[in-house]
């Protein structure tokens, strides 16, 4: 396969996942494990969740739907104190990466994000650091688009922008939901569960030293 671009989620790819501070707040907090997850994952393209993504709803009302959907899977979760916990940290490692196949490829990000003033100045687009983001040849964010993944559509922008064939890309996400549509478009994918099996898929599916 003659590789034309690779295309990288951030959260969770790029930066450590938030599953950890999901779990940790959880746990001090004495909540039912997993609920966080659990919350986002029930009517996952309607949810509050969702909703916020697509910057349908403001942050207030993120908030109490948030806590009204958790407290159906059992326990109430104000949708303002996870906000917070997504803050993962950089991973300099696939930050080199990037640097490397952009020299070789074109790049994307796809990004499932929250509008600008949702969260605070650690977290939210703060995150989206600039010398991260000038490495990507084109960035989507779902905040700004009213899309977000795993609609098709995203995945369809993101190759007709970039004018590549997605037989020839590969694509980096750390959820299997939004790795199924770019796979189905004819895209290789990886599932990302740390940094150090990515580089290594990337390097399988690139013939390029990463690391």
């Amino acid at each position: 396969m003659a590789i034309e671009a690779v295309i990288f989620d951030f959260g969770g790819v790029l930066t450590s996942s938030p599953f950890e501070a999901f779990t940790r707040f959880e746990t001090e907090r004495g909540l039912p494990a997993d609920i966080i997850r659990r919350t986002n994952a029930a009517n996952h393209l309607e949810n509050a969740w969702a909703r916020f993504e697509r910057a349908e709803v403001d942050i207030e009302t993120f908030d109490e739907l948030f806590a009204a959907e958790s407290l159906a899977l059992g326990a109430e979760v104000r949708g303002r104190d996870v906000l917070p916990l997504l803050q993962g940290d950089l991973r300099p490692e696939m930050v080199e990466a990037v640097k490397r196949i952009k020299a070789q490829f074109k790049t994307g990000c796809i990004t499932n994000n929250l509008p600008a003033n949702a969260i605070g100045s650690m977290t939210g687009r703060s995150l989206y650091i600039a010398e991260v983001m000038v490495l990507f040849d084109h960035v989507i964010e779902s905040a700004k688009i009213g899309l977000r993944k795993p609609d098709p559509r995203i995945y369809q922008m993101m190759v007709e922008t970039l004018k590549v064939d997605p037989n020839n890309c590969v694509y980096l996400d750390d959820l299997g939901v939004n790795l199924k549509p770019a796979r189905q478009m004819g895209m290789t994918t990886i599932k990302v569960t740390s940094g150090a099996q990515a580089i290594a898929e990337l390097e399988k599916a690139t013939g390029l030293k990463l690391g």
